[in-house]
Parts: C-alpha cells; sequence; structure tokens
C-alpha cells in the first residue's frame, strides 16, 4: 500500500506539470460519459462555447464539459456506452430480470444492475466539470482505462472502481491535480477533499499553492482535508451518514421513468453497478442525497 501511495504522489505530481497543460495523445478505444440523471438545471457544451439542456440517455464524448445550475444534480456513468432503461425516445432497451424485493424500503422493487461495477460522477449544483479523456481498451486479460476530468468550479461526488495498474483517474483542480483508485469521495475545485471509503490508497492531491511550490497530501478512508488550513480531520459522523446514504444511491441510481409490467406495477431501473440492487431507505432508492 504504501509502495502504491509514493508510485502514485509521484504521478500525481509529474502530471501536475505534464498532463495538465496538454493531455496525451489518446489511445485505446473512446469512452464515453452517459448521463443517467438529471435534476434541476444542468447543460452540456462541446468546446464551442454552445450550451445544450441536459437529459438523461445522453451520451457525452471526451472533450464535452457538462455545467449545473443552482438547483442541478447530473450522475454520470464514466467509461464504455451502457444500456438505459425506456427514456422515451432515447432507448428501446427493456429489462430481463425482474423480481419482488425484500426490502420494503425499496417499495417492493428490484432494480436490474449489470455485471459489471462502474466509475461514476455526481455534480452538484453550481459545479462545472470537463470530461479531458476517455479511454478504455480491453486487452483480453483486462480492463485498462484513462480518465481526465477537470474540475473547474463547484464539487462532485465520486465513486472510482479498483482500477488496473496500467490505468489511471485523474482529476484536474484550479490549483492542482488528485489521482485515485478505487475509492469513494467528494472534491471540490480548491481541494477540499472528504474519502468515505477506499481499497486502494485514498486520493492523492497535489496543490499548489499561493506561496509556493506543489504540496501531496495523502487523504486515506475516513478523513478529510481542508487546502485552507493544510490539516487532515476525521470525518465527522453526519458526514459519514451522509456520504453513506449518497454512495448506497448513486450504486442503485433509478431512472425517473420506469418498466411498467402488466399488473401496472412500476418497476424501477439502475444502469450502475453490478449485482442486486439496495436502495437507501431514507428516500425509498431514488438517488439519494444531492
Amino acid at each position: 500500500m504504501k509502495r502504491f501511495q509514493a508510485l502514485l504522489a509521484a504521478a500525481v505530481c509529474g502530471a501536475l506539470f505534464s498532463v495538465c497543460v496538454q493531455a496525451a495523445a489518446q489511445t485505446g478505444n473512446s469512452g464515453c460519459a452517459t448521463v443517467v440523471r438529471v435534476e434541476g438545471i444542468a447543460s452540456y457544451s462541446l468546446g464551442d462555447d454552445k450550451w445544450i439542456p441536459l437529459v438523461a440517455g445522453k451520451l457525452l464524448p471526451a472533450g464535452a464539459v457538462v455545467r449545473t445550475g443552482h438547483n442541478g444534480v447530473v450522475d454520470l456513468v464514466l467509461g464504455k456506452d451502457i444500456n438505459l432503461p425506456q427514456l422515451a425516445e432515447q432507448t428501446r432497451w427493456q429489462p430481463e430480470h425482474i423480481s419482488p424485493d425484500p426490502v420494503s424500503s425499496i417499495r417492493g422493487m428490484v432494480p436490474y444492475r449489470p455485471a459489471t461495477e462502474q466509475n461514476v460522477v455526481r455534480l452538484s449544483p453550481n459545479t462545472t466539470l470537463g470530461i479531458d479523456k476517455l479511454t478504455v481498451t480491453d486487452t483480453g486479460a483486462d480492463t485498462v482505462s484513462d480518465t481526465e476530468l477537470d474540475l473547474k468550479k463547484g464539487k462532485i461526488y465520486a465513486s472510482v472502481k479498483k482500477l488496473t495498474g496500467a490505468s489511471q483517474y485523474l482529476i484536474k483542480l484550479p490549483s492542482g491535480i488528485a489521482g485515485v483508485r478505487g475509492t469513494q469521495f467528494s472534491i471540490s475545485e480548491n481541494g477540499a477533499t472528504s474519502v468515505y471509503h477506499s481499497d486502494n490508497g485514498g486520493v492523492v492531491l497535489s496543490l499548489i499553492p499561493p506561496s509556493g511550490a506543489p504540496q501531496t497530501t495523502i487523504v486515506g478512508q475516513g478523513f478529510s482535508f481542508d487546502p485552507t488550513t493544510g490539516q487532515l480531520t476525521i470525518l465527522p459522523g453526519d458526514e459519514q451518514t451522509f456520504l453513506s446514504r449518497l454512495f448506497t444511491a448513486l450504486a442503485t441510481i433509478y431512472s425517473p421513468t420506469s418498466f411498467v409490467t402488466g399488473d401496472n406495477t412500476c418497476i424501477y431501473i439502475s444502469p450502475v453497478h453490478g449485482g442486486r440492487g439496495r436502495g437507501d431507505g431514507s428516500n425509498g432508492g431514488h438517488g439519494g442525497p444531492g
């Protein structure tokens, strides 16, 4: 673990000077960001400064920028194109496996979920996020992904799956960069970071303060980092509860529209995470806190 953290810290520091100026030429297959949830005001641009209203089901390529308004929330699945449930004219997919759910808090329904875990990002209100690079390459034995996001403004919550050794996941900030793998966390434009869960080293931050050289900080599971003080602190209980509910919701994202059975039972669908769906009892599984 220490070896990984040291290597990642070195990579992040190097990326601060090389990657942030100009992204390297993309290799492998271009991935996309699938919009799986939109609430409130949200729009996207493809780099031409023309902003188009965002809707669930939209596929965004590398180079796209997403922004939310004062009441906007957007959930993105990063990687390959994924199948969504029925969403007006955008898809024609039908779930294959539907059954009653024993968890009463999900209102008696179980979401359908594909077989593989995904990388998910939630944009909070007043956030602007660029998708600078997104490639996915199947090597036969493994899948190598290269993700670079640019958090220009606001705050995001991200659930990043365990990545292969050759994969990378970077988030550029106005004053630095963060590297991550196998972690659920939040991060703001100024570098304020909270890590709820991590299987692989937490978040490695490299920030340039106004006064000098880059400073690298590793934010591990259960800790928060405040860039104004440079201090790591233990996550308070109320924030842990909030993040727990949010990441449970991100693992069981429900479409606002649904598949309706012959007896008029409404089945909500999750396109996000492998395995059996688990909703958050506090909100009926409909997306969690935002």
